[in-house]
């Protein structure tokens, strides 16, 4: 499969002020994920593409992929897709993170673990691993940012000033299966 194009998952209720990753499932608006269903159909078939999708099996993304069901897409869920797990650091308010922590993870920007959680590299190495099923995907803005630095930047490690931000919520990225 040449590319495919991975969609971030509709704005997730209850995120605000919050370190959400892999390990807080939240849910989105019934009618922001079918919103996004339909902008996935439409591409679908102004592309002649399989009507087959691949989700995070959180929330946020599956609920996508449940509408999508609805209307006759194959849909499935895979856990390579998740959000990074930010360990003792999900879920929490940024602003109950004390200060110290945010100096170790700049100090170690790459292999910093959020106390429990993954490295920016374990979700990087995840991330260009992948191999996609089929041509559309839903997903998260942190592992579609990680592969995006995978297949733009080979072998450059990120650095804080230079990691780009996530794409905006329910918004389309086109890229090669694979950085390996």
């Amino acid at each position: 499969m040449p590319a495919f194009t991975i969609w971030r998952h509709p704005k997730p209720r209850g995120a605000q002020g919050r370190c959400i990753g892999g390990r807080t499932d939240l849910p989105v608006d019934a009618r922001k994920a079918k919103r996004l269903a339909h902008r996935i159909r439409a591409h679908a078939r102004r592309h002649r593409l399989p009507r087959e999708v691949v989700t995070s099996p959180l929330q946020r993304a599956a609920a996508v992929g449940r509408w999508l069901k609805r209307w006759g897409f194959h849909w499935h869920t895979d856990t390579a897709l998740a959000e990074m797990d930010f360990g003792a650091w999900d879920g929490r308010a940024w602003a109950d993170i004390p200060p110290a922590a945010f100096e170790r993870w700049m100090a170690d920007f790459n292999g910093f673990g959020f106390d429990g959680g993954e490295s920016l590299q374990a979700l990087m190495a995840r991330a260009a691993a992948w191999q996609p099923p089929c041509a559309l995907a839903v997903g998260h803005g942190g592992w579609i940012t990680a592969r995006r630095w995978c297949l733009e930047r080979k072998g450059q490690a990120p650095s804080p000033d230079a990691w780009p931000a996530a794409p905006a919520y329910g918004r389309p990225t086109s890229s090669a299966p694979s950085a390996a």
